[in-house]
């Protein structure tokens, strides 16, 4: 792979690359998380979750990287998507605390009782 390639993937500012390439894998680990849940697929049921959020991560890193385009080449496009941005944050942070690192099941009144944290 040739150093001019790796420079213009990269060049966020100028180049809508690499958040298309972020897109489609987010896209393929979608699709691994429906497939995950077809009977034949039983090996890969432990993982189901893990490529659920795995997939909204990287449609979001895909999003931010197309938004550093916009910034300098598509402002009003920019704007529209800055609360967007904010917003899927926001629920992958949610996705990665429940799912990731919450090993337990949640309940009402652990939350009003013990907090969450």
């Amino acid at each position: 792979m040739s150093e001019k390639f790796t420079d213009d993937l990269f060049d966020l500012k100028n180049d809508r690359r690499l958040s298309a390439y972020l897109y489609r894998a987010g896209f393929g680990c979608w699709l691994l998380y429906i497939v995950s849940g077809a009977p034949f697929m039983q090996s890969l049921k432990m993982y189901r979750t893990d490529f659920g959020v795995f997939s909204f991560f990287l449609m979001v890193m895909g999003l931010s990287a197309s938004m550093i385009y916009d910034y300098y080449h598509h402002p009003g496009e920019f704007a529209q998507k800055k609360k967007w941005l904010a917003f899927s944050y926001l629920v992958l942070a949610v996705l990665v605390y429940f799912f990731i690192l919450h090993n337990e099941p949640l309940s009402l009144g652990h939350i009003f009782t013990q907090g969450l944290f």
